[in-house]
């Protein structure tokens, strides 16, 4: 567009002015004519400039349409999948033992830039705990994640009845248990807001938070945000102010871009980094698949709803279990680099019948270690 924008200006440039005005003085046209001229070309370049900027602006901000999983073009499907109310379908995988079998069922939040097989309280779990308690997990793609169709039209709504009506598809009853672990964590505050009736216990894992949630002491989220790498800094503010940016900040080479949808490594503590090499020896097998529809569907769509003006907070949220009939459970570990631990406390501190696992020493990936995934489920299915 810039070139078509050059040659529209140089054809302006070598036109002629318009022939001077004959019946006035022969004076005053002759001597005004340089000065038209000059003016006349100067702004048809400035508007032809600016017409070929915001053309091209407008075409680089634009992300390319979805590779939908089963279409001509797209991936294949190759998990099992539901079809929902709208027509889009959730790709997902089971765990534990068979379903009809099962005491406890537990549908798995999975977090940014990753997909239904990263469910890693039902990867960790030891075989023998989830035969001895009965416990079924089932993890699914998140909407234009994996083989799941992308969702347009998503909000903070949506995911949270997507996930009741999946349940009920599944046939898991009328309560079940919701695990949501980073973004994951944050998608199952939606489920507290809206589905509350539907659940048996919630777990959230390192919750991501939004820095623009109302009803926070502004000295809290300016210390949280000060915290976070200078690219994170930025990226998260095109998701909020400029969410129309999201695709264009993501995949231009000029500045640095968002740490997680880069996979950089500077966020993760010597701890998590430890945990990161069997992570990834694991995730070698199915990482192409995470973005496979395209990065603005699944990764550029969860930050821009994530980051971007919500209608509630977690502060504004009731407790689902009056009389003790489920618990709500959020962890976090203090030296957390994606997600600071203090507005976790302050949510804590404002919500008393949450339950409030706090893990000094601990950084993002803390679920991973030995033993957490049997602290935490035990901890939310109340069993010893």
């Amino acid at each position: 567009m810039l070139f078509i924008g050059f040659l529209a200006w140089a054809y302006q440039v070598v036109q002629p002015p318009p022939p001077p005005n004959i019946g006035g003085s022969s004076d005053g046209p002759l001597i005004m004519a340089p000065c038209y001229k000059f003016s006349g070309i100067l702004g048809t370049t400035l508007a032809v400039l600016v017409v070929g900027f915001l053309a091209w602006a407008y075409q680089v901000s634009q992300p390319p349409p979805p590779k939908i999983c089963g279409s001509p073009n797209g991936p294949p499907i190759t998990a099992p999948r539901i079809k929902l109310r709208d027509g889009r379908h959730l790709a997902y995988k089971e765990h534990g033992v068979p379903k009809d079998d099962s005491k406890y069922k537990i549908i798995f939040v999975h977090g940014f830039t990753s997909c239904r097989h990263d469910a890693v309280v039902a990867d960790t779990l030891s075989p023998d705990i989830v035969k001895e308690l009965g416990i079924y997990i089932v993890s699914f793609d998140r909407p234009g994640y994996g083989e799941s169709d992308p969702d347009p039209n998503r909000t903070l709504k949506s995911i949270a009845l997507d996930i009741e009506e999946f349940a009920d598809q599944l046939g898991l009853g009328s309560k079940f248990y919701v695990v949501g672990y980073s973004m994951g964590g944050q998608i199952t505050w939606n489920c507290l807001k809206y589905i509350p009736h539907r659940l048996a216990g919630i777990a959230l894992l390192a919750p991501v938070v939004n820095y623009w949630w109302p009803g926070f002491p502004a000295n809290i989220t300016a210390e949280a945000y000060s915290q976070m790498k200078l690219e994170d800094q930025w990226a998260l503010r095109v998701a909020h102010y400029t969410p129309w940016l999201t695709y264009w900040w993501n995949t231009q080479r000029w500045f640095p871009i968002c740490s997680a949808i880069s996979r950089s490594l500077h966020n993760f503590l010597k701890q998590d980094k430890e945990l990161l090499t069997k992570l990834l020896d694991n995730k070698d097998n199915y990482v192409a698949q995470v973005r496979q529809q395209g990065e603005y569907e699944s990764v550029h769509r969860d930050a821009n709803i994530a980051y971007g003006s919500w209608e509630y907070t977690p502060l504004d949220l009731q407790n689902p279990f009056p009389n003790n009939e489920g618990s709500v459970h959020l962890w976090q570990g203090v030296d957390d680099l994606f997600v600071n631990v203090t507005q976790q406390r302050f949510i804590a501190q404002n919500l008393p019948w949450i339950h409030y696992h706090e893990l000094p020493g601990s950084g993002h990936l803390f679920p991973h270690a030995d033993g957490m995934s049997k602290t935490i489920i035990k901890s939310l299915l109340g069993v010893k």
